[in-house]
């Protein structure tokens, strides 16, 4: 499983008329907009107005140049299709610009982060930035944790529930957004509240409509790169099963000295094989092809510890024992019961070499958690997208593995485009695209979010981010945990 496992250029008439010609830029010393009037025409703080939400608390404000930056906690039910039957703290931050500025809802689909960052889409618009941590993951998960309710239609449910919880505050366009699960959450969120966002922005979003025929993963791995490359990535992963009983004594101290324990996925030699398998994969979602010259050359002729070096660095060799394992179980939940998990062969590798192949999601929780798979999940949003897409934007990278099977779009899709950024992997973003379809992208981008000047308009080649970039805050950088997954 792997981690997070880390087209179309036609554009009519573009209609609106709106001018930002006062845009502002992010260099601003002070985040303005921080008070507003209340109905009794009371001048609040924003921090107050955010308080002043039914169920939001505040777990602690961080100071950043040019915003003001929230840690917050927001009561949701834990079912809401019965929202009498308990509720759970959901944390969420916000990174808050202007009152009067387009606001980006963000979701990587795992834990949120508690440091202040923005994302591409936020860069773009210069607005504000909701980021929503997904169900289930610590702290934000219900206790105790009915794992029935944990699918896609009740996180797009939290997401709309904080969305109408803070549009009385953010009255301006919103444009939701998210990479690898992120992405996919941003498309399940448009799927069944269509009418809250006002442009979709999902990155390198997996779309396994039927987890069975994974053959495009297959057909992938044969052309990706070059074949020097292929060659090297493969002879490496053979030879660490080929050496797998001195190198499985190095795991063996490596587990002894880590503290690590295998009760989940069941031995030592099935978590091996499992990062193991993992090694191409983890190559192409997280490198460049520039870097197969950090790959062994002659494999056969490679010491113990180059191989293990090589495969413990793109792989991960904590990636599945327990308590690697732990932090993602509500991922590879998500995959066994409704997401779908990747499988691929790998005909290089002789079969006496192969004991257990790519392991099911079920592998890696914990058997006291239910699962049954729901084929039908994926299939309804893929073809929601195909025949009901507005406003939406899909970014690939051309050497991610995850973009082999990605989003298509239909007939019935209206303003809405499938892009792929040559040569990137799972960090592919807008900056990446051909100059033309990036000169879209960030058009389309601000003309969603509202803040698109006439100039835009009439001519989306001029269109550029407003707010200038920021190392800290920008990141441009592949989010890599400690195993592969979207």
């Amino acid at each position: 499983m792997r981690k997070a496992l880390r087209w179309l250029l036609a554009l009519g008439v573009l209609i609106g008329t709106l001018s930002t010609a006062s845009a502002a830029t992010a260099a601003e010393p002070e985040a303005t907009g921080t008070t507003g009037t209340t109905g009794a025409g009371t001048v609040t703080d924003i921090k107050d107005r955010l308080l002043s939400i039914p169920g939001m608390s505040l777990i602690e404000e961080k100071p950043y140049t040019g915003y003001r930056f929230f840690v917050l906690n927001y009561t949701q039910p834990v079912d809401h299709r019965h929202p009498s039957k308990g509720t759970f703290q959901q944390r969420i931050t916000v990174l808050h610009k202007d009152v009067s500025r387009p606001t980006v809802f963000y979701t990587g689909g795992y834990n949120v982060s508690t440091t202040p960052s923005r994302r591409e889409p936020t860069q773009i618009v210069d607005g504000n930035q909701v980021s929503m941590e997904y169900r289930f993951f610590t702290p934000s998960r219900p206790a105790p944790a009915d794992w029935s309710k944990l699918d896609i239609w009740q996180a797009a449910s939290d997401q709309h529930r904080i969305f109408k919880a803070l549009k009385s505050v953010y009255t301006k366009k919103w444009v939701s957004t998210g990479g690898s699960k992120g992405g996919m959450t941003a498309t399940y969120y448009e799927r069944f509240y269509p009418r809250d966002m006002d442009g979709v922005v999902a990155y390198v979003a997996p779309n396994d409509v039927v987890n069975d025929e994974d053959s495009a993963y297959d057909r992938f791995f044969t052309t990706v790169g070059t074949k020097e490359c292929r060659d090297r990535l493969n002879a490496v992963q053979r030879e660490a099963l080929v050496r797998r009983e001195p190198l499985e004594k190095k795991y063996q101290a490596y587990a002894a000295d880590n503290g690590l324990t295998f009760g989940t996925i069941g031995s030592l030699d099935r978590a091996y094989e499992a990062v193991v398998l993992d090694y191409v994969w983890g190559f192409w979602q997280y490198s460049l092809l520039s870097d197969c010259d950090s790959i062994p050359a002659d494999a056969a002729r490679a010491t113990d510890d180059e191989i293990w070096n090589s495969v413990d660095t793109i792989s991960g060799f904590s990636a599945y024992a327990d308590q690697g394992l732990e932090t993602y179980t509500p991922y590879y939940y998500q995959a066994g019961t409704q997401l779908g998990a990747p499988t691929i062969n790998f005909p290089y590798i002789e079969k006496k070499y192969i004991r257990y192949g790519y392991q099911p999601p079920r592998n890696f929780v914990p058997r006291s958690i239910p699962m049954r798979f729901q084929p039908l999940a994926m299939r309804d949003v893929d073809t929601w997208v195909r025949h009901n897409a507005r406003h939406m934007l899909f970014v690939y990278g051309q050497n991610d593995p995850w973009g082999a099977e990605p989003f298509r779009l239909g007939k019935g899709a209206k303003d809405s485009y499938v892009f792929t950024a040559p040569g990137l992997n799972h960090g592919a973003n807008v900056a990446g695209l051909v100059p033309d379809q990036k000169e879209l992208a960030t058009a389309r981008i601000l003309q969603w979010a509202g803040v698109a000047s006439a100039s835009v308009q009439a001519d989306p080649s001029v269109a550029r981010p407003l707010a200038r970039f920021d190392a800290k805050l920008d990141k441009r950088d592949v989010e890599r945990e400690p195993t592969l997954r979207p």
